[in-house]
């Protein structure tokens, strides 16, 4: 049902973090978040875990587009987890979450099971859909997913990406201005908060691109997400910093770069 959703669905994660006295300060690198919780394994740690956020991944069964909305990451199109059962676990939790869609034909199905269910804390609904450097074509179509989503649920976050690759020992190059500008474009209408995860080994090269994106509207924010295999280092992550507003980026890191970054600026590693 459009307009359902509660209040904290676009609420800056910051403000719902600080007033559920689960963070210190408005600073992004404060959230903690667990990546591909997607097995009913994974669910449970997350949920027990010290995480803010919980980031898992939306596809249906099969792969074949006639399946349930299942919790998993291609190449896999199987799941011992259903995205309903997944929301039904998780909506008892003190924890955020963020919906990756690897599909259109997920979207619709997916969104009419959020609708069923009461939950007050932030919502993240993101999906790939525009190719970025190295990126592949197969992004979500923009207009689709987009319509679909403010459809029932006007107000939620967004997370809107770019597809990307990564070659090792290579230079790849960053996002570029052209990359920017099409993205504005697609955003330039929408009124609710809008987040653009970014691979952390491609930010470094494209820092003014970025400034210059988050420059046109103060409801944009950055999050930082990394491939398994990707070369960065913690010094990369300091420089990025350093270069926006800390209340304007987030971070979905893994380890080690995690742990040490944390301590690099002075914030309490979770056991």
């Amino acid at each position: 049902m459009a307009g359902t959703e509660q209040g904290s669905w676009n609420e800056n994660i910051l403000d719902y973090f600080m007033n559920t006295k689960q963070i210190k300060t408005r600073d992004g690198a404060e959230i903690l978040w667990y990546h591909a919780a997607n097995s009913k394994l994974q669910m449970t740690e997350a949920i027990q875990s010290a995480a803010h956020m919980i980031e898992a991944d939306v596809l249906l069964c099969g792969g074949d587009g006639s399946g349930e909305p299942i919790m998993a990451h291609p190449p896999e199109t199987h799941s011992d987890n259903t995205l309903k059962e997944w929301i039904n676990e998780v909506k008892t939790s003190n924890k955020g979450i963020k919906l990756d869609f690897k599909s259109l034909a997920s979207v619709n199905p997916s969104m009419k099971l959020l609708g069923d269910v009461t939950l007050r804390k932030p919502v993240w609904i993101n999906a790939d859909i525009l190719p970025g450097p190295n990126g592949s074509n197969c992004a979500v179509n923009a207009k689709g997913f987009l319509d679909m989503v403010t459809s029932f649920f006007p107000n939620v976050t967004l997370s809107l990406g770019w597809t990307t690759g990564w070659i090792n020992q290579k230079c790849n190059r960053g996002y570029s201005s052209a990359m920017m500008q099409e993205m504005t474009d697609i955003c330039r209408d929408l009124t609710q908060p809008v987040t653009f995860p970014v691979r952390a080994a491609l930010v470094r090269q494209s820092i003014s691109e970025l400034q210059w994106l988050l420059q046109q509207s103060d409801r944009y924010t950055l999050t930082i997400w990394t491939g398994k295999c990707d070369e960065y280092s913690v010094e990369d992550l300091l420089f990025i910093r350093n270069c926006f507003d800390k209340t304007r980026i987030f971070y979905d890191i893994l380890e080690p770069q995690k742990s040490e970054f944390r301590k690099a600026i002075g914030l309490e590693v979770p056991s």
